[in-house]
């Protein structure tokens, strides 16, 4: 048999867009300032997509470019650009111009993408991991649950397209139903998250609850809302 040492797949994975409603300088600089200082640990090196639908005529991309990368956030395309002159700006500042994928939230829009660092493929129904995932990395459980049974650190990404079960402290953005599936759950036993979210819908850290923190949680949607419960 031979062995290939690539391999490309399609996989579904869920990025933050962060929509432009206007080409002020100031403004943008303002706005992220407001909401990224709520958790900034949540938004460090977080890959976003910047949707300019809304904002017809950008003179000063670069700019706006270097505003928004200098509050650690890593854009990986722009979407809805609709004019031929900025397309070739954008293209020429090292970015991609993507097609519109239709959304899931309506709170922060979120977008299918192949982005990954570290992607498990596999049939089987649940993967398990059996070590300390550090921070920087990102793990991608697609098409199956994921356990892990040792520690997730601040700064990692625990992304499973079904359940996530993790036995160790529990730190980092965790994000489960990564392809839409509003049913999956994540568990843990010490609950220290910096973002959670299940199919699009999200909580940061600073709206937990202080009783959750430390705690052995479950977490899911019900009625279309994201809920923590102390799993006692």
């Amino acid at each position: 048999m031979k062995i290939f040492s690539l391999e490309l797949q399609e996989s579904n994975f869920k990025i933050l867009v962060l929509y432009l409603r206007t080409n002020s300088t100031i403004l943008i600089s303002q706005e992220l300032n407001k909401k990224i200082s709520i958790s900034p640990n949540a938004f460090k090196n977080l890959p976003i997509i910047i949707d300019i639908e809304k904002v017809s005529n950008i003179e000063n991309w670069n700019i706006i470019k270097d505003i928004i990368n200098s509050f650690n956030l890593h854009i990986i395309g722009v979407s809805n650009c609709q004019n031929d002159n900025l397309k070739q700006l954008i293209k020429k500042s090292g970015l991609p111009i993507l097609k519109k994928i239709e959304n899931i939230s309506n709170k922060f829009h979120l977008y299918k993408s192949n982005y990954n660092n570290y992607a498990i493929n596999n049939n089987k129904k649940t993967k398990i991991i059996d070590f300390p995932i550090r921070s920087g990395q990102k793990i991608y459980a697609n098409n199956s649950d994921l356990i892990i049974i040792s520690h997730v650190s601040s700064g990692a990404e625990i992304i499973a397209d079904g359940n996530i079960h993790i036995y160790g402290n529990m730190r980092g953005r965790v994000l489960a139903g990564a392809n839409g599936d509003m049913t999956s759950q994540i568990f843990c036993m010490k609950f220290f998250a910096e973002l959670v979210s299940i199919s699009g819908e999200y909580l940061l850290s600073d709206q937990f609850y202080p009783n959750f923190i430390g705690k052995s949680v479950r977490i899911y949607i019900q009625n279309k809302k994201l809920n923590i419960l102390k799993i006692d």
